[in-house]
C-alpha cells in the first residue's frame, strides 16, 4: 500500500461489515492485495490509506472497519473509534451498502451516524452484479440522500460512474494540491532523463603495461568511476522519496504502541490480544522539513502456525514481509520480558535479505525489575552475541508505553535512511582499499595472492561496491569481512548493510604503441 500523501483531499469508505469496503479499496488504489478481502466480517481492523487517481484529480482512499453502534466487543469497539475518525477527516464519505442483502438495521444505524456530517455522502450500493440487483439497489434511497450508486467492486461494474461523482464533490484544488502535483511532474520528467543514463553491465578490459610504463588501470579506474557516477546520477531521482519505515517483529511485542506513541494519538488498534494488527498500516508524519512514513505490520509468526492459521493470518504475514520489501529501514521490535527469541532473529533476517536498514529496539523497558546501569550493557552484549551478523545495527531500549526513548527510535532510523545512500568517491574508496591490502595482504592460495586492482561503488540503498581482483574465488570469507569493516571504520555506515561484490578483472592484449601494421 502505498503511504498517505500529505495535501491531498481524503474519501473514506464506510459502511457496516462484510459490504464489501476493502473490496473497492483494492479497485479504487489498483492493488488487488493493498487490503486483506475475506468472505468474513470484521476482517479489517484499522485505517488503511492510499492514494488514487481519476479524472486527473488525484486523493486518498481510507478503507474501515464495519459501523457498528453496539460492538460488543473492546476490539471492536476500537475499531469502530478508528472507522469514526476516518469520517471526520474525509472530504467525501462513500456509504456502502449490500444490494444483495438490501436494507438492514445495521445500515439503518450507520445512515442515522452519517446524518450528522456536513460532508458529501455518496450512497454505493455494492455486489448488484446483475440487472436484477440494480434494480434492488434502488431500496436505497429511502434513506434520503439525492442519488444512490449500484456498483460491483469485485467486477468493476458502475465504479467508474461512482468515481465520477467522487471527483465532482471534492474540494477544490488547494495550493499545496497545485503545488505537489507540479512538483510530482517534474520529478517524473527527471527520472525518465535519468533512466536513459543507468550504465549497462560492466565490460571491464585491462592490458599489460604499455611501452609508456603506464597501466591501462589507471584508465579503467576512472571509467569504473564514471560507470559509477552515471548509477548514482539514475539513482538520485529516488531521493525525494521520503524514508519509509516499517515497524516488525513478532506479535504483540509493541509495534502499534511504538506507533502511536511516536505520532501522540491512537492511530492503530492496540490490544493484548496477538495478531490484533492484520494490514500493513502507513502514517506520513512531518519530519524537519521533509516527512517520513512510518509502517505498522502485523506480527510474524513462525511458518508452520502461518500454514496452519486462518487466512487473514497469512495473508497478514505476507503483507508484513512485503512491506519490509518497500520500507528503507525497519524497526526490530523484541520484548525486553522475553529476551530474543529464535523468530526475532528470523525477522531479522528478512529484513538483512532485502538489503534494508535494521533498528532493533527493545520495548517494555519499563517493565524489567531489578535494573542496574549495567543491565542494558549486557542485554546489547547478549544481543551482539546472537546476533553477530547485523552487529552494526544500533540498539535501544525503549518504553512506547511511557514514551521512554521513542522519538530516538525515529533518530536512529532516518540516521540509518541516510547511511543507505551514503556514496563514496572512486578515488577515496581506492586510497582506504590499498592501504587495507597493504597492512593486511590477502591470504595465499595455491601458491598465489590474489591481487585486488582497484574498486567503486555502484550503487546505494544499499551502498554496494564492486572489488576488481585476479582470483575472485581465492579472497576467503574473511578477508571479504575485513574489507567490510575498513569501510565502516571510515565511512560508519551505522544501521545499513552493506555489499561487496568481487569480479574477476578480464585481461585483454591490446598492440603495444607505436607499433604499425606492414601494408602489402
Amino acid at each position: 500500500m502505498v503511504s498517505r500523501s500529505a495535501g491531498l483531499p481524503v474519501v473514506a469508505f464506510v459502511g457496516r461489515p462484510n459490504v464489501g469496503k476493502s473490496t473497492l479499496f483494492n479497485r479504487v488504489v489498483g492493488d488487488a492485495r493493498a487490503a486483506i478481502v475475506e468472505d468474513r466480517a470484521r476482517t479489517t481492523r484499522d485505517r488503511l490509506y492510499g492514494d488514487a487517481e481519476w479524472n486527473g484529480r488525484r486523493f486518498v482512499v481510507v478503507d474501515t472497519g464495519g459501523l457498528e453502534i453496539f460492538p460488543g466487543d473492546p476490539i471492536e469497539e476500537q475499531v469502530q473509534l478508528q472507522a469514526r475518525l476516518a469520517i471526520s477527516e474525509a472530504d467525501v464519505i462513500v456509504f456502502l451498502v449490500d444490494a444483495a442483502v438490501g436494507p438492514t438495521p445495521a445500515d439503518q444505524d450507520a445512515a442515522e451516524l452519517l446524518r450528522k456530517t456536513t460532508k458529501p455522502v455518496l450512497v454505493a450500493a455494492n455486489k448488484a452484479d446483475n440487472q436484477q440487483r440494480e434494480l434492488a439497489a434502488a431500496e436505497f434511497y429511502a434513506f434520503g440522500w439525492d442519488e444512490t450508486f449500484a456498483i460491483s467492486a469485485s467486477h468493476g461494474r458502475g465504479v467508474a460512474d461512482l468515481l465520477d461523482a467522487v471527483v465532482w464533490a471534492l474540494p477544490p484544488e488547494s495550493e499545496a494540491e497545485i503545488a505537489r502535483k507540479q512538483r510530482e511532474d517534474e520529478a517524473e520528467a527527471f527520472a525518465k532523463e535519468m533512466a536513459r543514463a543507468r550504465p549497462a553491465p560492466f565490460v571491464v578490459g585491462e592490458s599489460d603495461d604499455d611501452d609508456d610504463g603506464t597501466d591501462d588501470e589507471d584508465a579503467e579506474a576512472g571509467s569504473a568511476a564514471d560507470i559509477g557516477a552515471r548509477w548514482d546520477a539514475a539513482m538520485a531521482a529516488d531521493d525525494d522519496e521520503p524514508p519509509a519505515i516499517a515497524f516488525v517483529g513478532r506479535p504483540n511485542v509493541g509495534k502499534s504502541s511504538l506507533l502511536n506513541a511516536l505520532l501522540g494519538e491512537t492511530r492503530t488498534i492496540v490490544s493484548d490480544t496477538p495478531g490484533t494488527t492484520r494490514d500493513a498500516i502507513d502514517t506520513t508524519i512531518p519530519w524537519g522539513r521533509s516527512e517520513v512514513v512510518l509502517i505498522d505490520t502485523a506480527g510474524i509468526k513462525r511458518r508452520g502456525k502461518v500454514a496452519s492459521g486462518p487466512a487473514a493470518e497469512k495473508y497478514s504475514t505476507m503483507r508484513a514481509l512485503k512491506a519490509i520489501s518497500r520500507a528503507d529501514v525497519a524497526v526490530l521490535v523484541l520484548d525486553a520480558a522475553d529476551g530474543l527469541t529464535a523468530q526475532d532473529a528470523h525477522v531479522a533476517g528478512y529484513v538483512i535479505e532485502e538489503g534494508r536498514g535494521l533498528i532493533i529496539a527493545v520495548n517494555k523497558w519499563d517493565l524489567v525489575e531489578d535494573k542496574t546501569h549495567k543491565s542494558f550493557d549486557d542485554l546489547v552484549t547478549e544481543l551482539r552475541r546472537e546476533l553477530a551478523f547485523i552487529d552494526y545495527a544500533p540498539i535501544v531500549s525503549i518504553s512506547a508505553k511511557t514514551g521512554q526513548r521513542v522519538q530516538k527510535v525515529l533518530e536512529l532510523a532516518v540516521d540509518a535512511w541516510g547511511e543507505r545512500r551514503r556514496r563514496i568517491s572512486t578515488g577515496e574508496l581506492n586510497r582506504l582499499v590499498a592501504a587495507a591490502v597493504e597492512r593486511t595482504p590477502p591470504a595465499v592460495v595455491h601458491g598465489k595472492r590474489p591481487k585486488i586492482r582497484y574498486a567503486t561503488q555502484v550503487g546505494v540503498a544499499p551502498p554496494t561496491f564492486v572489488f576488481f581482483t585476479t582470483d575472485p574465488a581465492s579472497v576467503h570469507f574473511s578477508y571479504r569481512r575485513y574489507l567490510e569493516n575498513r569501510l565502516r571504520d571510515a565511512y560508519d555506515f551505522t544501521g545499513t548493510p552493506i555489499r561487496l561484490v568481487f569480479r574477476e578483472q578480464v585481461r585483454e592484449k591490446r598492440p603495444k604503441k607505436g607499433r604499425r601494421t606492414q601494408r602489402s
